[in-house]
């Protein structure tokens, strides 16, 4: 009687590497490595040994000494007698500022830009197009110093809101727009609540929570649905998530406003937003909102067009088609571009300095580097900023993405 058995396994030889390919595309990938870590390390060599025989050496004890100048926008308390690395957060909460807000003002205008480009209103359409093609096609910059001078050109100057001129008065008695800034409503806490910032502490921790909450709220409401054929009305509990506990804190807090009010040549009070920092918000959002816009439209010519009449066919409106059925799926096209455009955005903040706001690259890289001579420790930390934030930016939006998949049995 025959018998099967399996054939013995073939010893391991160093020829193997080469001639198996079972092994070969490793060899190759471990031989690339080995070459980049030497380059690398020659480099680095080099460049120790470069700066030794000229009597200079890597140190970053500078970051410790005061920086000596002043930073006109910022989002923690900043003086000139500060250290560089103060000076530093502070340029890097003002990129991340320009960068999240941007962001999302250029998602919203994407969203419905591209949106608007398949509409079946010719004009809208035509339009929508002109948008996207004028503003795709000409450099950020470009943008970026006209938004800057249209608010220094046609707002009017804190001065003027002393005469009687309509154009010159504040929007509801609350806000201020003027050629040097938007001033707006600042939210104040209590005496015990305001000291360290431990009144916004507890709103982000809540808010916090209430995301967490409200999600697993819908993941109930989800799964009940799916038991049932029944999805639970949820709406009013999601709201109270959100703002009973919300409202609830700032009562305890002793939460007010402190308006702006003209005193002297200029406003006082409230919360100052620079025309530098609006105009580079605005130029950008606007810019890569157009990049974003071709993203959603092709997201959306993606999805089969049986699926727009199946939704017909259920007796589904067009907005509701387009946000329930078109969308949702559209997403796993749109993302990945998607991370693309938010890290382009943050990356083209760094041109703030034209317009004069003081980002992460106008303070270390720009005034800490003139006066401190450390070019190299300066870009050296210059590039691990920027290489954090936008690996935290895409690593966010990857999770997101996978959570958008599709998910097969």
């Amino acid at each position: 009687m025959a018998t099967l058995s399996d054939p013995p396994r073939e010893s391991f030889q160093l020829s193997m590497l080469l001639n198996d390919t079972r092994y070969r595309s490793y060899t190759f990938q471990f031989i690339a490595l080995f070459i980049l870590i030497a380059a690398m390390a020659y480099l680095g060599w080099n460049l120790v040994q470069n700066l030794a025989a000229a009597g200079l050496n890597i140190s970053y004890q500078f970051l410790g000494e005061p920086a000596g100048y002043d930073i006109n926008q910022r989002l923690i308390e900043y003086t000139s007698q500060s250290t560089h690395w103060r000076a530093s957060v502070v340029g890097v909460l003002n990129t991340l500022l320009v960068a999240i807000v941007g962001c999302f003002f250029a998602t919203v205008i994407g969203v419905i830009v591209g949106v608007l480009r398949l509409s079946n209103n010719w004009i809208v359409r035509q339009l929508m197009s002109v948008y996207v093609e004028i503003f795709r096609n000409v450099p950020v910059l470009i943008w970026i110093l006209i938004v800057m001078a249209v608010f220094v050109s046609v707002l009017p100057q804190p001065r003027d809101f002393r005469g009687d001129d309509p154009a010159a008065s504040m929007f509801l008695d609350l806000f201020a727009f003027t050629g040097r800034g938007f001033y707006l409503p600042g939210p104040q806490f209590s005496a015990g609540f305001a000291a360290n910032g431990v009144g916004w502490l507890i709103i982000i921790g809540l808010l916090i929570a209430s995301f967490f909450s409200a999600r697993a709220l819908s993941n109930w409401a989800t799964k009940t649905q799916e038991a049932t054929g029944d999805r639970p009305v949820t709406w009013y509990y999601t709201l109270a998530i959100w703002f009973v506990p919300l409202i609830l804190a700032c009562i305890v807090m002793g939460l007010n406003w402190d308006i702006p009010a003209l005193k002297g040549f200029n406003f006082q009070g409230g919360i100052f937003a620079r025309n530098s920092l609006i105009a580079l918000t605005l130029a950008l959002a606007i810019y890569t909102a157009a990049f974003i816009a071709e993203n959603v439209r092709a997201g959306i010519l993606a999805i089969s067009k049986g699926q727009t009449e199946a939704a017909a066919s259920l007796g589904l409106r067009p907005g509701r088609t387009m946000s329930l059925v078109i969308l949702p799926q559209a997403l796993r096209v749109i993302i990945p571009p998607l991370i693309s455009q938010y890290l382009n955005l943050t990356k083209n903040s760094s041109l703030a300095i034209a317009v004069g706001y003081m980002d992460l690259t106008g303070t270390l890289g720009g005034i800490t580097l003139n006066q401190t001579g450390r070019a190299i420790e300066s870009v050296l930390l210059l590039m691990l900023f920027y290489l954090t934030i936008s690996l935290s930016i895409s690593f966010i939006m990857n999770i997101y993405n996978n959570s958008v998949k599709l998910k097969e049995r």
